[in-house]
């Protein structure tokens, strides 16, 4: 067994020591551990949390931005530069980069999202060195070469277009995220389009890199098998020659909910199920009954045995799964539900999810759906805070939106007391009935079109057409 293989396995076999000796949760929820808050005098901010229960250290490098500041006929911008981090920084090439991670079985991922990219991993302890080393040339040397570009840009673009062949319903967000938002930026897809992806350079790139990257937009949090003042000193270091981004930092406004409803139907004419998606604006980040509603949320469609998959899936069958959610970003993003059914049961399977929405306004959660609701939370949000990446993500999200310790400290004890007035409320103030929602469907139009005008003003839109 070579040094890289011994090395994965180690990582991985690390990684699952973690989740079985990681501390016990407080009592009626989870402490966030202690950990230290630096920024540097060039605006970047560090969080590190030690934890020497296994030798491995995770990071998550947020990078405040992301899709919304691409421009919007170029949507996908931010995606392609997340995606050419990973192709080569500093003294490395592509080749070279892959193979400094190999030979020690690091791991490195990148992702754009609305509001940020992120780069995230993790290394042994002894190869912290190399990880600060590693992320310091990504972040403020990469090589963003032209071949590259170019690769990535075509594959990014093949993607898309396979997805409209094989993967619909993971357009379906995105195309309802641009109806219900329309000009918002949050309208605008993080993975870009065919045409807008199209329409970039390698030099729109490289402009926007500089000026959307700086010190002054990082959120480095580290978590792991360190000494907090040696690593202290090695990120700043690393870090303290960056400059501040060019660009001032895009600001949103909040989203205009929608008050009545229309339709959206995108013909994919040679599908065999119709894949549907209806949403209006739901809540920021710091929505401050964000308990209340995770439970209620979590009864009407979050879990399997929610009130929509309970009818749609266990007792009638018209589809293999059906959820809802909130999407929480700086400001509102979408209230969403989503799921498929064969193409002559769509209209039957979207009646149904519509009224199982306004018997909720109607009927509320009983006591014992309340205890259902909150035991079940209860027991799952612990879990999603066990290991060092998970903490990496948690305290970034925790810088990320100004939200405070008690963002976590709190939830236990605020999930106690989700009352029934409590739960009420937040179906009468957040959740949309099915009059005040935006409906997306994709599906085989001449089947389905005559059915689906009675929901509303219909739009056709064509899955070959290279926009969203």
């Amino acid at each position: 067994m070579n040094a890289t293989i011994r090395s994965c396995f180690a990582l991985f076999a690390f990684s699952l020591l973690a989740i079985a000796t990681a501390s016990p949760a407080a009592e009626g929820g989870v402490t966030v551990p202690p950990f230290e808050r630096v920024q540097l005098p060039n605006g970047a901010v560090l969080l590190l949390m030690e934890r020497h229960d296994v030798p491995l250290i995770a990071f998550n490098a947020a990078m405040r931005g992301g899709a919304l500041a691409d421009p919007a006929p170029q949507s996908g911008m931010a995606s392609l530069l997340a995606g050419l981090l990973e192709k080569g920084a500093g003294k490395r090439d592509a080749a070279a980069f892959a193979d400094a991670l190999a030979a020690v079985g690091g791991v490195i991922s990148t992702d754009s999202e609305a509001e940020r990219i992120t780069v995230e991993g993790s290394f042994l302890a002894r190869d912290q060195a190399l990880m600060i080393e590693v992320l310091a040339d990504m972040l403020q040397r990469p090589r963003l070469d032209r071949d590259q570009f170019s690769s990535l840009q075509a594959r990014y673009i093949e993607f898309m277009r396979a997805a409209k062949d094989s993967d619909l319903e993971s357009l379906t967000p995105i195309y309802g995220r641009a109806a219900l938002f329309r000009d918002h930026p949050y309208g605008r897809s993080a993975r870009g389009s065919e045409a807008t992806l199209a329409a970039i350079t390698h030099e729109d790139l490289q402009k926007y890199y500089s000026q959307q990257f700086g010190a002054d937009r990082l959120i480095l949090t580290v978590v792991g098998d360190f000494q907090t003042s040696r690593m202290k000193q090695a990120l700043g270091g690393a870090f303290k020659g960056w400059h501040k981004a060019a660009a001032t930092l895009p600001d949103v406004a909040p989203a205009v909910a929608v008050d009545s409803r229309r339709v959206v139907l995108i013909d994919a004419p040679d599908s065999v199920q119709s894949y549907f998606w209806a949403g209006n604006v739901g809540v920021a980040r710091n929505f401050s009954s964000r308990a209340a509603l995770d439970v209620v949320s979590t009864l009407f469609g979050g879990r399997f045995t929610s009130m929509l998959n309970s009818e749609l899936r266990i007792r009638t069958g018209l589809t293999y799964g059906v959820r809802s959610r909130f999407e929480r970003l700086t400001q509102p993003g979408a209230w969403q539900m989503s799921s498929f059914t064969r193409t002559e049961k769509t209209i039957e399977a979207i009646d149904l999810a519509f009224t199982v929405l306004d018997r909720l306004h109607q009927n509320g959660i009983d006591a014992a759906m309340l205890v259902s609701g909150k035991t079940y939370v209860q027991g799952q949000y612990p879990l999603a805070l066990e290991t060092a990446d998970e903490w990496a993500g948690a305290l970034a999200d925790l810088e990320f939106y100004n939200l405070g310790r008690g963002y976590i400290d709190g939830y236990g004890a605020a999930l106690d007391a989700v009352s029934a007035s409590d739960a009420s409320r937040m179906i009468q103030e957040h959740f949309p009935t099915s009059d005040h929602l935006t409906l997306v469907v994709i599906g085989k139009a001449s089947a389905i079109r005559d059915g689906l005008r009675k929901y509303g003003p219909l739009t056709d839109v064509k899955l070959s057409d290279t926009t969203f």
